[in-house]
């Protein structure tokens, strides 16, 4: 689990950016159609969640059972909110997807330390 945690993390973190910088198109394109959709903040909100969640795995890869909590709440709410708010930006439940990943990977963690 060390080495799946350090390679999410990272890769949570570069793709935040991925994320943040097509949730801002989106967020134009709504507030330019005016369509009242929110998936571009949405999608802002995922990513910072992305962000935050992918230090966290980096931080705590050597496993404790409070960090696997902190990413199963963080992925998991990054994954609630993506799937819920995604609208017109069908990436963001690439990212979504992406998030519930890690919070499964997470929670599998967490088992595995408590069987230890």
């Amino acid at each position: 689990m060390k080495t799946w945690k350090l390679v999410s993390g990272i890769l949570s973190i570069v793709l935040f950016m991925v994320v943040a910088f097509q949730s801002c198109a989106a967020g134009l394109v709504n507030t330019v159609t005016a369509n009242g959709q929110s998936s571009g903040s949405a999608g802002i909100l995922v990513a910072i969640v992305m962000l935050s969640g992918g230090i966290v795995s980096i931080v705590t890869r050597n496993g404790s059972k409070g960090g696997n909590i902190a990413l199963i709440v963080l992925f998991g709410l990054g994954a609630l909110v993506g799937f819920a708010l995604a609208g017109n930006f069908a990436d963001l439940n690439i990212w979504a997807g992406w998030c519930l990943i890690n919070a499964i990977v997470a929670v599998v963690s967490l088992i595995k330390s408590k069987a230890r």
